[in-house]
């Protein structure tokens, strides 16, 4: 049987290498912790269908390598994404310093209304901490970023933080500032049904008075 769902939203998962950026997505789509985690070679794949504010939506979620000898690779999944995890690791100042370059990537290469949550991962590390929430936080809040602090391990937010950037994009097609008719805006209907109820109001009402003349 095929699913059904009424969006398609592709998504994107971006940082350095070693962040955990695999580990979070095998733990959202299989609720486990990945144990033999080696470095993404080019992009790994997932998919899940999740429900997000009474609305059925697939993930398709684009997982790439961290590692520099594959930028020019995984620059080519950026276009048309939607949504992105940008994943640092907190024991790691290396990889928060890094996180401006992926930002500028998504933002340049994918869409400049590409909805971005930060994601400081291995939160269960905290005795090894080199980044502060406060300081993730203000830099989140200066590049108009959600963020949310995860483990890949324990499990802790990383449902949400997936959630979070899905509600947030569906919340921008449902006010208008998204269109998913758009060329490369990442989104696509399910549902053939859903594009009739999603035109816009003009010509909603337009063909209300064509009918009923």
């Amino acid at each position: 049987m095929s699913e059904t769902y009424d969006f398609l939203f592709k998504f994107l998962v971006i940082g350095s290498a070693g962040t955990g950026k695999s580990c979070l997505l095998h733990q959202f789509i299989e609720n486990k912790f990945k144990q033999d985690s080696n470095h993404t070679i080019g992009v790994e794949f997932g998919s899940k269908v999740v429900n997000v504010g009474g609305k059925t939506v697939k993930l398709q979620i684009w997982d790439t390598a961290g590692q520099e000898r594959f930028r020019s690779v995984t620059r080519s999944y950026y276009r048309g994404a939607a949504g992105a995890l940008l994943v640092y690791d907190i024991t790691s100042r290396e990889t928060y310093n890094a996180l401006t370059n992926w930002l500028t990537d998504a933002r340049t290469l994918a869409s400049p209304n590409i909805v971005i949550i930060l994601c400081g991962n291995k939160k269960d590390l905290d005795a090894d901490r080199e980044v502060t929430f406060l300081e993730a936080s203000r830099f989140a809040q200066e590049n108009e970023l959600m963020f949310l602090e995860t483990s890949a391990l324990t499990g802790e937010n990383v449902e949400e933080a997936f959630l979070k950037c899905a509600r947030t994009i569906l919340n921008k097609i449902e006010s208008g500032e998204l269109d998913p008719e758009r060329m490369g805006s990442g989104i696509q209907y399910g549902d053939a049904s859903l594009r009739q109820l999603r035109q816009p109001r003009g010509v909603a009402a337009q063909n209300k008075q064509q009918c009923s003349c």
